[in-house]
């Protein structure tokens, strides 16, 4: 009871009044009963008493007689029931109570919720809080801290707990989705960690049908413009995307989607997809090695991207013949022009070597990229170049923009493709096979392309029949 009584003292005079009114209420519902209690005892007519034995899971027991009561000593039903009552009071607030007794003998005070304003330092939201410039110093020596805290960042928010002399004894800051820096302080000073969420990893299906563009069905089929960009680069050795689309191609795709603690994080790497274009069908499957292959095993990497820039159309194609638009004489057009904006990057179709990059009143800004003794490739017009001669490059990497410089109508890119010295058809020409995929990782590549692709083709299944 001395006890009970402490930690009574311990509480808030708020928590203590209702605490008060609770055991009050309790003990008028034990002691003032609702109905009349009647004590009563039957004897057979016969006058002598029969005993009967009633197995104990039948019996009922008769309220106990003041007399009986008064007899055996033992307290009463009433009492008894007080007693359990208290009990469980006290066992169920003995959390709390000890909460608040180790809070108080911490000399923790409650938690502070402080959103980071614009222009906000580290020392302007610890000056909010009523917080040393000593204690700033501190944290920031802190490597953890040091790292995260330095950017915070308009928006986010800062968990501050101070001890009873007003100083910093707790701070917690949400990294991200699945991580959370907190830093304690005591008496043996401070102690920082990040706990981090489990990250749960799901499976989404998506299917669409192209109607008016890739880029609509795309949207309209709930995926975001950074995986349409990534579906596109997945099949765009074998597709281009502005020019060979049609009214009814198709896609199906499965992506992966990050949840940490039932939360939805963001959408991760597709999985396995499957482009129908023009009747014909390409497949793709990411490996463990994050490259994208056929399902049949071939990379999806060819040795040269399609086209080399993201463009809006074609203004000219390759024509031996073309009536050259400025002189107005018949000229062989050696390539293709592509029209986009002032500014679009241009890509390296393949790695290789840059030969030439410099300018002339035809060709304005010029690059040339020799990419072994068979292939060359020529960037014309450019507004801005990104590489020098002699420069060793990437497939894929940026080596201009697209302008209009030189003897040109109007803004393009003037693409050129020679095998063995002669121009070819950029849009039509064979390009080198894909490599397939390394001979020990085959067997692991087949398990994992027959399951994905089962269930894409299952999904599809179950989707069509929803839709019948």
């Amino acid at each position: 009871m001395a006890k009970l009584i402490t930690l009574f003292k311990l509480l808030p005079k708020k928590h203590q009044l209702l605490l008060s009114l609770l055991t009050l209420a309790i003990f008028v519902i034990i002691f003032i009963p609702t109905d009349n209690a009647v004590a009563s005892k039957q004897t057979p007519e016969s006058g002598v008493a029969v005993r009967y034995d009633v197995p104990l899971a039948f019996r009922t027991p008769d309220a106990p007689s003041a007399q009986n009561v008064a007899d055996s000593g033992e307290p009463q039903e009433s009492e008894k029931a007080a007693e359990a009552i208290t009990d469980s009071i006290v066992e169920q607030t003995s959390d709390a109570l000890e909460t608040q007794v180790d809070k108080q003998a911490d000399g923790m005070a409650e938690l502070e919720h402080f959103e980071v304003k614009r222009g906000d330092t580290l020392a302007a939201l610890f000056q909010r809080a009523s917080l040393s410039a000593r204690e700033v110093y501190d944290i920031t020596q802190l490597p953890l801290a040091k790292k995260h805290l330095i950017k915070i960042m308009p928006g986010e928010e800062i968990t501050i707990g101070k001890s009873a002399d007003g100083g910093l004894k707790l701070l917690q800051y949400r990294i991200d989705a699945i991580s959370t820096l907190i830093i304690n302080h005591d008496n043996k000073g401070y102690r920082e960690e990040v706990q981090t969420k489990d990250v749960e990893n799901r499976q989404q299906f998506v299917s669409a049908e192209i109607h008016s563009n890739f880029w609509n069905a795309g949207v309209d089929a709930g995926l975001n413009p950074a995986q349409i960009m990534q579906l596109a680069t997945i099949f765009g050795w074998d597709v281009d995307f502005a020019l060979d689309i049609r009214n009814g191609d198709s896609f199906s795709l499965i992506y992966e989607q990050e949840f940490a603690d039932g939360e939805f994080l963001r959408n991760g790497n597709i999985l396995a997809a499957e482009f129908i274009n023009q009747g014909e069908r390409y497949t793709a499957v990411r490996y463990t090695d994050g490259n994208y292959y056929s399902a049949d095993g071939r990379s999806m990497r060819k040795a040269f991207l399609r086209s080399p820039v993201d463009f809006k159309y074609v203004s000219s194609n390759f024509n031996p013949r073309r009536l050259h638009p400025v002189t107005g004489l018949v000229r062989p057009h050696r390539g293709v022009d592509y029209v986009a904006a002032i500014g679009t990057p241009i890509k390296s179709a393949g790695a290789g070597k840059v030969i030439k990059a410099s300018y002339n009143q035809y060709n304005g800004n010029y690059v040339f990229i020799r990419h072994n003794a068979t292939y060359t490739t020529k960037y014309l017009h450019l507004n801005k170049r990104k590489v020098k001669e002699g420069e060793y490059v990437k497939q894929g990497q940026i080596i201009g923009t697209l302008g209009k410089t030189g003897r040109v109508t109007g803004a393009h890119l003037h693409y050129e493709f020679i095998v063995n010295g002669v121009h070819r058809n950029p849009r039509t020409v064979d390009l080198p096979k894909a490599e397939p995929i390394a001979k020990q990782e085959r067997s692991a590549f087949d398990a994992l392309s027959k399951s994905l692709m089962a269930a894409l083709n299952h999904q599809k299944q179950v989707r069509i029949a929803m839709q019948k």
